[in-house]
């Protein structure tokens, strides 16, 4: 499945008189990895929840399409159809009642696929994230990264043109969360997804992104982009390089430029 260019176009919300969201403009290429850093409360998760459909911008609009757009117009190929989105959340949110196989299951049984006609696509999708061999346990019998790791697959069931990601490696160990932001890295490559990752970690945001937008809050609002110029999926020891701590130091400056005026 080809993948999309994704558009935040003048986005505008609001909780009541609160304003989280102030006219945020965020254009993402199709494949691209784009992470979102900032404090919390700043709007990071609203930003997904819009784009997923889970909230109404109180103006502006998301756009997406084959192509990005050229001189700051949209071609005819956007917005033909709607796209194959996928949210992946902090908590795996799975059925403690039902099978790994079942979870997995859950979207293309919503969509009224039969069991016989899901059954290859979730074969697939639990084998893509090293659990092909617990279709049949159950979330109890699970540690906490093999539950991310089935709420990963199932995002991955329904062939996602656009990952979104809310810090799902937030609750994990750090060797856990190594280990699963590797995983991701060469999912996101194998795939093409176009990517949208919340996420508190500067190490995981310089590791795994294009591109880290960083977040103030006081504009409500994207203050910085840093650009990660090194081909995906990077090299393990990438996060012990000079090159990473540059990054993260950059990364970093921008965050504490923003917080001194919160």
């Amino acid at each position: 499945m080809a993948s999309l260019s994704l558009v935040l176009d003048r986005v505008c919300h609001s909780y009541g008189d609160c304003p989280v969201l102030k006219e945020l403009s965020l254009n993402i290429g199709p494949g691209e990895f784009v992470a979102i850093v900032g404090a919390s409360g700043c709007g990071k998760s609203t930003i997904l929840q819009i784009v997923a459909g889970l909230l109404q911008p109180t103006s502006g609009r998301v756009r997406w399409g084959a192509e990005g757009p050229s001189g700051g117009n949209v071609d005819s190929s956007w917005e033909t159809r709607e796209p194959q989105l996928a949210f992946v959340f902090q908590e795996p949110a799975l059925m403690p009642w039902a099978t790994v196989a079942e979870n997995v299951r859950l979207p293309l049984k919503l969509r009224g696929w039969s069991q016989a006609k899901s059954l290859d696509s979730v074969r697939s999708a639990l084998a893509a994230v090293g659990l092909a061999d617990r279709a049949q346990s159950y979330p109890a019998q699970l540690s906490g990264g093999m539950k991310m790791r089935v709420s990963i697959a199932r995002a991955l069931v329904t062939q996602p043109e656009i990952m979104l990601l809310d810090e799902p490696f937030g609750a994990l160990d750090d060797i856990t969360r190594s280990k699963l932001n590797d995983e991701l890295a060469n999912l996101s490559c194998q795939h093409g997804w176009t990517t949208l990752f919340v996420t508190h970690n500067i190490y995981e945001a310089v590791y795994l992104a294009d591109r880290v937008a960083i977040i103030d809050p006081t504009q409500c609002n994207i203050r910085d982009t840093v650009e990660v110029a090194i081909p995906r999926p990077r090299p393990v020891d990438f996060r012990m390089s000079v090159l990473h701590s540059q990054h993260c130091q950059k990364v970093a400056a921008a965050l504490a430029a923003v917080e001194q005026f919160i």
